[in-house]
Parts: structure tokens; sequence; C-alpha cells
């Protein structure tokens, strides 16, 4: 199967290793995987800042660069989830909502592609250690995407997977909500922390980085044992 990824922007300028391990992942389960270097932005963050002409610029560009017929495959529910959510408001009554309804069908966040499109749920990961799930707002609410995440992490072999309280509730981190509120979404990461070490955990995982960046930034700013990964990166672990 082939398969076009694409890789966010703070993911490219961030955390680079998380795409390769994506690729790595991919791999493994079957596709050959391409990538299209002039991929920019999805544009969510003009949309949210709104400034919606600016964001239908760089929304355009992404049609464009991901025009075809391959599955689309990204490392974040949020990208995934705008692209399919919203370039439908964002583009009606214009000539490229026949491209919008098109994309949206296949673009995936990776552990939804892995589970439902190929029906992969063990890699041979192998990651020792007590871990918990952060539900990403994005991946739970815009991508539906709840069992995926677990079914992967069941099959990795030496990690030890509870729940916490309020799994589903924000980490707080919302894109700008953290810049303009910015004592309201320190005090829900830190609520977000203290229902994760309460289950034991020695690792947050999640399927966004934006989320563990944000949670990450308030475990660090407390100095807590604590550490966060992407399910690609765990996925990718001990192979």
């Amino acid at each position: 199967m082939n398969v076009q990824i694409f890789i966010p922007c703070f993911v490219d300028q961030l955390y680079p290793d998380t795409a390769f391990n994506m690729i790595k992942v991919l791999e493994k389960a079957g596709c050959s995987v391409s990538y299209n270097a002039s991929q920019t932005c999805c544009g969510q963050p003009a949309f949210n800042a709104g400034f919606w002409d600016e964001a239908k610029s760089v929304c355009t560009k992404f049609l464009k660069d991901f025009s075809g017929s391959e599955y689309i495959v990204a490392p974040s529910a949020s990208c995934v989830g705008f692209v399919k959510n919203y370039y439908e408001k964002l583009f009606e009554n214009s000539s490229y909502h026949h491209d919008v309804a098109e994309i949206s069908g296949r673009i995936f966040e990776l552990s939804s592609f892995l589970v439902n499109q190929l029906d992969k749920t063990n890699f041979n990961a192998v990651l020792e250690g007590k871990a918990t799930y952060h539900d990403s707002c994005a991946g739970l609410r815009e991508c539906k995407i709840k069992e995926e995440p677990r079914k992967l992490l069941a099959n990795v072999k030496g990690l030890e997977l509870t729940e916490m309280n309020d799994v589903e509730t924000c980490c707080g981190f919302g894109g700008t909500f953290a810049v303009k509120f910015d004592a309201i979404s320190a005090a829900m990461g830190e609520q977000k922390i203290d229902n994760a070490l309460a289950t034991g955990a020695e690792y947050i995982i999640s399927t966004d980085h934006s989320c563990l960046m944000h949670i990450g930034g308030c475990i660090q700013q407390k100095g807590l044992n604590l550490k966060t990964m992407h399910i690609a990166d765990v996925l990718a672990s001990g192979w």
C-alpha cells in the first residue's frame, strides 16, 4: 500500500524523531511511504486565530500538495481533525468543495490508520514500565479515536497500561488558549499530571505532541519523574 505522510509543523521543528519512527512503523506494517518535501502547514493555527483568508491560502496549498488517491497519514489527531472537520466550512461554496470531501476520506491519524485500515495492532515493540494514556480532545472528539491507541499499546511487551481519572478531560493546551489563558491552562495541565501520577505511571502517552508538549512543560516546571511519549515512539521502541 502506498502512503503519503504529513508531518505537522511542530513535529518537523521540535520532534523529528517521531516522524522517522512513524515511517518505521508504517514500513513494518507493509506500507510504501512517500514524503512531499514541499508540504507546509495544514492551516489550523491561522484558522483558530481568526485569520481565515490567510488560512485558506495555506489550506489550498495543502490540498494541492496532497492531491491524488493515496492514503495520508499523520502523527497528529489535531491536524487530521482540522482537515476532516473544518476544511469543509472554510471551502464551502468554492471550487475546492469536491477536493475537500475527497481528501477528508483518505487522511488518518497514525493509530486509527494502523488499526482500522491495516488491521495491525502488534509491532513487537518493547517498553518496560508503567504508563497511562491521554485522550487528546482532537483525537477523541474530532477523529473519534478511543480504542485504537489502547489496542496498540496492549501489545507492547513490558508495558503496563493503567487508566487515569478524568482521562477524557482536556490537558489545558488548546493552542493559543495556553497563551491567552495561561493560568487556567497550567492548572488544567497540573490536574492531568496529578491524575497520571496517581496511577503510578512513569509515562504519559498520547497521539498528539501538542498535548504532550504542554504536559511536558508542566512536568519540567515541577521537576517530576514522569516522561511523555508519542505513540509512534512507543511502537518503534525495542526493535
